[in-house]
């Protein structure tokens, strides 16, 4: 990629960082493209972020070069493919710094990593009359696996509320950890509201009463370095298609001991070391939670995705979106009807928004036609729009690849909107 750190773009952000912007766009093919006859402005990076051509070259290279099946072949292919894939889960342990490679499982994304947990730590965690522990500003897919759990075990859901802000209120999360308390899963960043939670403090207050904490990274990944280590949490999931990677991989951090213990999740090939019709041994770490062929391909594409982000550095990424995060956020909070919902005093690169009469799909549609592409809805995060008394909000979400120009047509877009609509 080659990347200069210190170019500076001719944006109108007024910026401390310097940031190659323009030569970054130039590596996703996608953002040159046109939507409806206008230059396409991708604002949706919350639901799945844009593919630089490594990612891309990364996978075509797999299946025009090395395709072939991993961990059980002798031959050339077979070696070739696995010393990709498992390369890649070196790449992930120092991405986010894990102690061990092992304690990095592969799996379809943060969804699936959630299951994972909740459906072997969780059953052996939680019984009739435990309580597991979430926020308000939970994703349904950090929600539903929970509720199956507490419903099946006769166990209690509890959730820690947020304030007017949309930040949590600490005191209260700490009320809630009780005797009972068995297990915490909350997200690190918000995908509604973009909000940043104290989460090394959320843990140690858990650990403080011996419960362990799994932390829903997926918005966390792509903009924060994380370190699993220094956070001491006890699972951390994340998913590839966030973070510049491929779709249909994700990562599901665990602390070695806690995996050995668990059941395996799903059984077939590759988690065993032997089978018989009267028993079976299981695989060691991480294997014994990756059954059948994996995402072969998406793995390497991960990889080279974390490659990517490493070469650009997180630190400078953060404070370039700190930047575009401000930035947009002057410029909407002046289009009058506007309101911000989500005003955490630390968030992310995530605006979501309501326009007083004008339904957030209305508003989708006709920021569409202007090239304009957001995310409207409830953002699967239902409960958090019934606390801000809203159906749905738009949520305009940043990568580093976007630009205070881009700001300026989502405005102006806006604008629009209200001519048309309001």
């Amino acid at each position: 990629m080659g990347i200069a750190r210190d170019v500076l773009n001719g944006t109108r952000c007024e910026r401390s960082v310097r940031f190659a912007v323009e030569k970054i766009r130039q590596d996703f093919p996608v953002l040159s493209s046109s939507v409806h006859d206008k230059p396409l402005v991708y604002l949706d990076n919350a639901a799945t972020s844009q593919k630089p051509r490594a990612v891309i070259e990364a996978e075509a290279l797999f299946y025009s070069r090395n395709c072939s099946n991993i961990h059980r072949g002798v031959h050339e292919l077979s070696e070739r493919a696995t010393k990709c894939y498992e390369d890649s889960r070196t790449k992930v342990q120092q991405f986010l710094n894990a102690r061990e490679s092992r304690e990095i499982i592969f799996v379809r994304g943060t969804t699936e990593a959630i299951n994972l947990v909740s459906n072997t730590f969780g059953r052996k965690q939680v019984g009739a009359g435990d309580e597991v522990l979430i926020t308000a500003m939970e994703h349904h897919s950090n929600i539903v696996p929970w509720q199956i759990l507490c419903e099946e075990k006769g166990a209690r859901l509890r959730v820690a509320p947020v304030n007017d802000r949309g930040e949590i209120v600490f005191e209260e999360f700490e009320k809630l950890l009780g005797a009972r308390t068995r297990f915490v899963a909350l997200v690190h960043v918000s995908n509604v509201l973009g909000t940043i939670n104290p989460v090394r403090e959320m843990i140690e207050a858990a650990h403080r009463r011996n419960v362990p904490v799994l932390l829903d990274g997926a918005q966390a990944a792509p903009h924060l370095k994380v370190d699993v280590q220094a956070l001491d949490c006890d699972f951390y999931a994340f998913s590839g298609h966030k973070l510049y990677g491929p779709t249909g991989v994700g990562v599901l951090y665990g602390k070695a001991g806690l995996l050995e213990a668990m059941p395996p999740y799903q059984g077939g090939g590759d988690m065993i070391r032997s089978v018989t019709f009267e028993k079976t041994l299981y695989n060691t770490l991480p294997y014994k939670f990756e059954a059948g062929t994996p995402n072969i391909a998406g793995s390497i594409g991960l990889g080279a995705a974390v490659d990517y982000v490493n070469e650009i550095g997180l630190e400078s990424i953060r404070a370039y979106e700190d930047e575009l995060l401000a930035y947009g956020t002057r410029a909407l909070e002046e289009i009058p009807g506007l309101r911000i919902i989500g005003t955490a005093r630390e968030k992310a690169g995530v605006i979501s928004f309501v326009i007083e009469g004008i339904h957030p799909h209305d508003v989708g549609t006709v920021l569409d036609q202007e090239g304009i592409a957001v995310r409207t809805g409830h953002h699967c995060a239902q409960p958090l729009m019934e606390r801000f008394k809203v159906p749905a909000t738009t949520r305009a979400s940043l990568a580093f690849y976007n630009t205070a120009g881009e700001i300026d047509t989502l405005a102006a877009g806006i604008r629009k909107v209200k001519d048309l609509l309001g």
